[in-house]
């Protein structure tokens, strides 16, 4: 598959699974995705207002990163809080979550945002609900940025 070789490792990883699967068990698979969105650990759960809200998602979803060293080399970290009713967005934040989250900075940073075409989810979501995923991304890499000096 050309194009997953272009994508960042975890990523080509889950776009294969995405692309083994016919259409219907594509969205079972992201169902299953937004099962797996870790709970925001209490420093955020008690203070949403840390959170950045993505206003290209239908649904109601917030973001906030967290760092570890400095630079390109530094660790990043993800963490997202979405509605249980919003299983789309929330299989979103747990792809970009399992895919990104532990990576380097430099790593998160020069992810494509083509990577959100690339999971083969186009024929099963409509391009306004991709496009929240790739908001969530734009907002990951800026708020990394900043925050590790890259």
């Amino acid at each position: 598959m050309s194009e997953s070789t272009a994508l960042p490792e975890a990523f080509a990883e889950i776009a294969e699974d995405f692309h083994a699967l016919s259409g219907r068990d594509r969205l079972q698979l992201l169902l299953e995705f937004s099962q797996g969105l870790p709970a925001l650990p209490e420093r955020y759960a008690e203070h949403p207002e840390l959170l950045e809200p993505v206003p290209e998602c239908q649904s109601p979803i917030f973001l906030v990163t967290e760092v570890e060293g400095t630079g390109r080399d530094a660790t990043a970290h993800l963490f997202f809080s979405a509605p249980p009713e919003a299983p789309t967005t929330r299989g979103f934040a747990a792809i970009l979550a399992e895919a990104l989250d532990g990576r380097t900075v430099g790593e998160v940073i020069d992810t494509p945002e083509s990577v959100t075409g690339a999971l083969g989810l186009a024929e099963v979501v409509s391009p306004l609900r991709l496009n929240g995923m790739a908001g969530m991304l734009v907002r990951i890499k800026r708020q990394l940025a900043e925050k590790a000096g890259a």
